[in-house]
């Protein structure tokens, strides 16, 4: 049984699909007359299928005489579609038809607006402006007393002082810049892709469920080494410290809801597939 091949029991599947285990457990005995109804027969053996990394479309073929078809459970729903849409598509003609009218009354009403703000714009901004330039010129003091300005002077007298504080404090350029780290994709196949990771300085790798999701997770070294066997869920993260492994090794159930990060960085994954298996080398020097 392929469920049996992947070691995973119907919890663990049951977790990974989000199907309950005695609709798992209807798909392995082919008892299919406790199922919901007939669509989610063929939804959940989809599922079931993804999960084990079997391929659905072929087990339909094989089983056809014995999985029931959907067709016939549709067909209600995709009539009440076909009338919902008639309704809309009338409702929809009526508000085309008003359309052009509605737009140049907002036309109307935003020019008038531009035109307000410009008249009381310019007309404030032109009564405000000599009387403040003014002031500032000739530097009117509270008390009442006239005060030259001080621009020539700051310039004549601070003028060497300020290019001298400038040059002290402009930083020397750094000419050393360290190394990032690097990763890239050394091969995909199938479900599982490996990367390299060089230019590393620490060996961390974080596996974590996204807000509201959850994930079946195993980490391992590759080996005999496990790290981790387990489900996270709601944003929930773990790290494992790789500084004495050459191999990291992490299979997820759900790769749509887990991020994994390689010493806080992001991998973004290659395979669209549901269950997928990660292999990452790290590039250690000697």
């Amino acid at each position: 049984m392929a469920r049996e091949e992947k070691s995973l029991t119907l919890d663990e599947l049951q977790t990974i699909t989000r199907i309950q285990k005695r609709y798992l457990s209807a798909i392995e005995e082919g008892n299919f007359d406790i199922m919901p109804g007939k669509f989610y027969t063929r939804a959940f053996i989809k599922q079931y299928a993804e999960a084990v990394d079997l391929e659905p479309e072929i087990l339909f073929e094989e089983y056809k005489n014995e999985i029931p078809v959907a067709y016939e459970d549709d067909l209600p729903e995709k009539l009440t579609r076909v009338q919902s849409r008639n309704a809309v598509a009338r409702k929809s003609s009526k508000i085309v038809e008003l359309f052009p009218r509605i737009l140049m009354v907002i036309f109307f009403l935003a020019m008038l607006v531009l035109i307000w703000y410009l008249v009381t714009h310019f007309l404030l901004v032109g009564d405000k402006k000599p009387v403040e330039e003014q002031n500032k010129a000739v530097g009117i003091t509270e008390s009442g007393d006239v005060s030259p300005p001080k621009e020539d002077e700051e310039k004549t007298d601070s003028g060497e002082h300020k290019d001298s504080k400038a040059d002290a404090d402009q930083p020397e350029e750094d000419t050393e810049q360290d190394e990032e780290q690097k990763i890239t994709v050394e091969g995909v196949t199938g479900d599982t892709t490996t990367y390299q990771v060089s230019n590393a300085k620490k060996y961390e790798i974080t596996v974590k469920a996204v807000a509201s999701g959850e994930a079946w997770i195993k980490v391992t070294n590759n080996g005999e080494k496990q790290f981790a066997s387990k489900k996270i869920a709601d944003g929930e993260s773990e790290t494992f410290d790789f500084s004495d492994e050459s191999e990291a090794y992490i299979r997820t159930g759900r790769s749509t809801e887990t991020e994994i990060y390689v010493n806080d960085e992001k991998l973004e994954f290659e395979s669209e597939q549901t269950v997928q298996n990660i292999i990452i080398k790290f590039n250690k020097a000697e």
